[in-house]
């Protein structure tokens, strides 16, 4: 499950940069002593010698020692940059000068639902409104706010009822993901008596789907008490449902006994709740099986694993199918259509075929990510290399046309309202994202209530996509994101970031404040869409997973050269971020290719590719990165893993390293293993720095003054390790 958040981690590191020679660095202390206590696995018949395997302890109290040693030393040299205290009081103005941002809509009993984001609350809140025009009518569902001081308190995910009149909420603590169900009342936010315990975790995540008539809901559910040993705690997830006002220890088993350790469970309803849909996932490599229940509460298994479904969604109770994205001999994607009264997949239909590519548009490869069936429509969401679109179809595969957006633009989260309306929202890199309605009946795209707004503008700026060519001739689309005018001298300092995994596609998206203040100082943002991700469909998902890894590391190292090569930047004012499977890319980067970069910044990265399927949530990423099981896996993961490949007498750039203690995930002790390795083998004058947040972890349900915090510690790190004095420009 690292997938579900590391879309957040690109957006909080956006720099400011201003190239001002000879300015003097902090003074950064020793780091800890760290001692070496050599143990020696074998795999395959190659031994492998792990120097720091007892930093994966968190329970021994030396560990934690050194955690909090490498900490001060770390707040040592970031509180005594000058720039610092400047840069942390700009950001938190103008992010509690943003306007408040609406996300996870969803439309009940005629009832629109959303989360909401509110600076400078600490936690976005659940609030419901009559329609997506009517702002004045929103009503605060639960405030997770004012449920802790802290803003440690999070929403993991909300389901209303089908009439809309309740839904369920998980909670948890401290970005633990650990979840717990609560049902509270829409009109009062009542909340009832009902409690669910360990409906969601970091390994395989959570979800709930109401029945008809409001009286229980279906939920995931973990293995509880002694049901499972301990080290099974985390997996072999099951469907249960829970009756309104009866205590969870009565709850009924439903499904899932067959189910795979790794399984993961996404459950839907029908508009009319008549019909359930379970999604189970193998695991994150991408393999899927589903399964529906009717109205007698009969299930039956509609697709297995090997028939590459990897998507599916009910239709309305005006349309009683189930429509399919398949990758069977399509690996962009088509949508299939089956009659719920006879859901065998042999008998599915083809809807929309795998896009050609044909005519004047010969040259795109778009590749369907997600569709949304209407009473008589499909919204089918569509990527091209990062960007993306929505074609309307009807219910026969007739192209009905397109819904409106700008270049370079992401077109996503379709909401389906009332008939063939919907709800969607645009993004783009230089204007804050907004919700638009489109009226089927005619035609007619407006824009409504729910639109961000932001206290700085973007019109000196522009967004240009180019292409890097990878060592094996692959082009990775690459987009740019500068001020007009900027000269190609190689002196702009640059910032680089990446994704390239579990088919997730870095689509445009808007930083606001964070990307104001980098402009003003004269810097160069890009973000290489590599393969690994979904950008181009599954082949360049597969052309960058389990033994295919490297190409995606290849591919980011070609993006950095072209920067470099059409002058944007040069090795001594290049700077690198990414975050969890983007951090394990960051650590790939830094040690296949040290003299390339000047600085780097990882947020909970995987650097030990060897032992991190011993976690609870790597054994979940296996049919992604392989397992050492596999002598050809193995191979491939020795080749690259990061933390194996530091050298002794090795010049690394500077690194920021930046981990949270309740990262369920990826386990802390990747960072801590990474950050020792790196200082006992550094050559340069570089730091090798370790930032841990007691309070969070691995992203999801972070505080807002936890990442202004995380940023500000950031700018500050690569302003004083670029050489950059900060300048504060007012737009």
């Amino acid at each position: 499950m690292l997938r579900l958040i590391d879309r957040v981690l690109i957006s909080l590191c956006v720099i400011a940069f201003l190239q001002t020679p000879g300015i003097a660095q902090s003074t950064i202390p020793a780091p800890p002593a760290t001692p070496k206590h050599p143990v020696t696995d074998e795999y395959h018949g190659v031994k492998v010698v792990d120097d720091y395997r007892w930093l994966e302890d968190w329970d021994n109290a030396e560990v934690k020692q050194w955690t909090a040693a490498e900490n001060a030393r770390t707040r040592e040299y970031l509180d005594h940059i000058p720039a610092r205290p400047e840069i942390k009081a700009r950001l938190a103005k103008l992010l509690s000068e943003a306007s408040s941002r609406y996300t996870s809509l969803s439309y009940h009993g005629g009832t629109l639902f959303a989360m909401k984001m509110q600076p400078p609350k600490q936690q976005p809140m659940l609030v419901a409104l009559r329609s997506a025009d009517d702002a004045a009518s929103e009503k605060v569902i639960i405030d997770p706010n004012a449920l802790s001081d802290k803003g440690s308190t999070e929403i993991d995910f909300y389901v209303p009822s089908v009439d809309g009149k309740l839904v369920a909420v998980s909670l948890s603590e401290g970005g633990s993901e650990d979840g717990t169900a609560h049902v509270f009342e829409t009109a009062t936010g009542k909340e009832l008596s009902d409690h669910v315990a360990r409906v969601n975790f970091g390994t395989a995540g959570g979800s709930f789907a109401w029945n008809a008539d409001g009286s229980g809901f279906y939920y995931t559910r973990y293995p509880q008490g002694n049901e499972r040993s301990a080290e099974d705690a985390n997996f072999y997830q099951q469907i249960y449902f829970h009756k309104l006002g009866t205590e969870s220890g009565q709850d009924t088993y439903v499904l899932g006994k067959d189910f795979p350790r790794i399984a993961e469970i996404h459950l839907s309803s029908s508009d009319d709740g008549k019909w359930i849909l379970a999604a189970v996932s193998n695991g994150d490599g991408g393999q899927y099986a589903h399964y529906v229940m009717d109205s007698s509460g009969k299930w039956t298994q509609v697709t297995q694993f090997q028939n590459e479904i990897v998507g599916a969604e009910l239709g309305t109770p005006n349309d009683p199918s189930l429509y399919l994205l398949s990758r069977h001999n399509a690996p962009r994607g088509k949508v299939l259509r089956l009659d719920l009264a006879h859901p065998q997949i042999s008998k599915a239909e083809e809807i929309v075929p795998q896009s050609s590519g044909a005519g004047a548009n010969k040259n795109v490869r778009a590749s369907i990510t997600h569709f949304m069936p209407t009473d008589s429509r499909l919204y089918v969401e569509e990527e091209i290399g990062g960007p993306s679109r929505v074609r309307i179809f009807d219910h026969h595969g007739k192209q009905l046309g397109t819904l409106p957006a700008p270049p370079i633009s992401a077109v996503d989260d379709v909401v389906h309202t009332t008939g063939d309306n919907v709800v969607f929202r645009v993004a783009t890199y230089l204007v804050p994202a907004a919700w638009y309605s489109l009226d089927s009946a005619s035609g007619k795209t407006s824009k409504t209530a729910l639109v961000e707004t932001s206290p700085v503008t973007f019109d000196d700026a522009e967004v240009v996509r180019e292409f890097a060519v990878s060592k094996d001739g692959t082009r990775v689309p690459v987009n740019i994101i500068r001020r007009k005018g900027t000269k190609l001298d190689g002196t702009n300092p640059a910032l680089l970031t990446a994704y390239g995994g579990y088919g997730i596609s870095l689509a445009p998206h808007f930083s606001g404040a964070l990307a104001r203040l980098w402009l003003d100082q004269g810097g160069v943002f890009a973000i290489a869409n590599v393969r690994g991700g979904g950008e181009y469909g599954d082949q360049w998902h597969k052309a960058g997973n389990l033994t295919h890894k490297q190409n995606v590391f290849d591919d980011f190292v070609a993006s950095a050269e072209h920067l470099i090569q059409r002058k944007y930047t040069s090795p001594a004012h290049l700077a690198i971020e990414g975050g969890s499977n983007g951090g394990l890319l960051m650590g790939a980067a830094l040690t296949q290719r040290p003299d390339l970069f000047r600085a780097v910044v990882s947020f909970v990265g995987i650097y030990d590719m060897l032992r991190v399927e011993l976690d609870p949530n790597g054994a979940f990423n296996v049919t992604e990165f392989g397992t050492v099981k596999d002598p050809e896996q193995f191979k491939a993961l020795y080749a690259y893993s990061p933390y194996q490949s530091v050298k002794d007498g090795t010049k690394y750039p500077s690194v920021l390293f930046l981990t949270g203690e309740n990262d369920h995930r990826v386990n802390p002790m990747q960072s801590r293993k990474m950050t020792a390795g790196l200082q006992a083998a550094n050559a340069s004058d570089h730091p090798i720095l370790l930032r841990t947040t007691a309070s969070a972890g691995h992203g999801i349900g972070t505080s807002l003054n936890e990442q202004i915090d995380q940023t500000s510690d950031v700018l500050s790190f690569l302003f004083d390790q670029l050489g950059i004095q900060y300048n504060a420009v007012s737009h």
